[in-house]
């Protein structure tokens, strides 16, 4: 059996394993019991501390050999525009396709009174306990969506280099590192010698991250066990089982139809297959939560794997870790669509075209990191809000998010795989304007 296979079977191993084990633990919880954390912290130790230590090195390395292999600043914009573009309009699609699928399902209006009272108590009880969220959520309701774009464009212009790598800060790093490529491909045969000692560092972190390979089955099984044992399969089928089916079914659409859709058309490739080839990639991502943690794999599959050239990985995935969130501008939507009804507050036409506005430009800004988008969703609700004051119409209280709490980190697993599937598409559509140069 090859290496590649098999990691594969080893990780899908650690899923199913890790799906199973959680669930005994979670039904053998007595009621009331919390899941000891152990789990989580030995996924934490084993996989994503290691994978997230090859985030920001990896990050610069690559972005400056990228850039530097495509080398005409011409060129590299047209790379860039169009992968831009291409993360744009794919967000905007997700967006409306949630925005479209939570109000034609309409799962917060389903429920009985009875269950719509229990949500919000048990939400209103769930927001007051979780003091992170709660001040993270306030935090983001302040600054609004303004405040996060300023916060964009403060890291695009960072004015400490270090500060931005020992704060883990992936766009000021990709900033700079795009200048010095530029600068270095601009400086002809001087630049060469420094081309080659990044190049060659390149390689070293691709060996480590092979080598991080090999604990991704492990880690997933942490991960998986813990996640599954807080949460329990059953929540698919409580009260919040509408909601949780709709974002499943939006990420579906999106990753199954919508993207291989759009690669066959633009990239003239084989979807299915193309995605099989990135399943190490897809695998990791699911059971890590983090497209910035599964970042370094996705690299190494794309070029090994999946036929991406190594200018467009290089230079798009990094960049796609950072701002592509396909799966989480619609889970946002349907989320914040869903609240809305569970609290009774009909949305017109034009609050929906809000929410598909700021969903978009809030996923932007939602970091690489597990439930980001839950405190990016505050932002979304907050521009609703905003709306239905003018039309003296009840607000949705910013406790609201702590309904969906208990189960995001299940969801979230989902549409990560969702973003990172964004990211290899797009690199393999832009694979096409920036080929690999010909070895011989």
């Amino acid at each position: 059996m090859k290496k590649d296979t098999l990691i594969t079977v080893l990780i899908l191993a650690g899923l199913v394993l890790g799906a199973i084990l959680g669930q005994i633990l979670h039904v053998n919880l007595a009621e009331g019991e919390a899941l000891n954390p152990i789990w989580m912290d030995l996924g934490d130790i084993v996989l994503i501390r290691p994978l997230k230590l090859m985030v920001i090195p990896l990050v610069f390395l690559s972005v400056v050999v990228g850039v530097t292999s495509i080398g005409d600043p011409s060129k590299l914009g047209l790379v860039g525009g169009s992968t831009l573009v291409y993360y744009l309009s794919t967000m905007l699609l997700a967006v409306v396709l949630g925005t479209a699928l939570v109000s034609t399902i309409t799962p917060g209006d389903t429920l009985t009174p009875e269950q719509q009272l229990e949500l919000r108590e048990s939400g209103e009880s769930e927001y007051q306990q979780q003091g992170k969220i709660q001040t993270a959520s306030s935090d983001a309701e302040e600054r609004g969506l303004g405040g996060a774009w300023f916060n964009i464009l403060e890291q695009v212009i960072p004015t400490n280099f270090f500060s931005e790598l020992v704060n883990g800060r992936t766009l000021g790093v990709i900033v700079f590192a795009l200048l010095l490529g530029l600068a270095l491909a601009a400086c002809g045969p001087t630049g060469e010698p420094a081309v080659r000692v990044f190049e060659s560092l390149f390689q070293g972190m691709m060996r480590l991250v092979l080598w991080i390979l090999w604990l991704t089955p492990a880690g997933v099984f942490f991960l998986v066990t813990g996640t599954v044992g807080r949460i329990g399969f059953e929540s698919l089928i409580g009260p919040l089982g509408g909601y949780m089916s709709t974002v499943l079914i939006g990420l579906g659409i999106h990753g199954l139809v919508v993207l291989p859709l759009i690669l066959w058309i633009l990239g003239r490739t084989n979807p299915y297959r193309f995605m099989f080839r990135m399943r190490k990639a897809l695998l990791t991502a699911f059971g890590t939560d983090s497209s910035s943690a599964t970042l370094p794999v996705t690299i190494e599959t794309a070029i090994d794997e999946g036929g991406c050239s190594k200018r467009s990985s290089n230079f798009v995935l990094p960049l796609g870790a950072t701002v592509n969130m396909d799966g989480t501008a619609l889970y946002e939507a349907v989320a914040v669509v869903f609240l809305f009804q569970l609290y009774g507050i009909e949305l017109e036409f034009a609050e929906l075209m809000i929410v598909v506005i700021t969903a978009t430009l809030a996923a932007v800004g939602a970091a690489g990191i597990p439930s980001a988008g839950l405190i990016t969703m505050v932002i979304v609700i907050g521009a609703v809000n905003t709306s239905l004051a003018g039309r003296g119409i009840e607000e949705l209280p910013l406790s609201a998010v702590g309904v969906i709490y208990g189960v995001d980190r299940l969801l979230d697993m989902c549409r990560t795989v969702v973003n990172v599937w964004g990211d290899a598409t797009g690199a393999k559509i832009i694979t096409r304007l920036a080929p690999d140069p010909d070895p011989g």
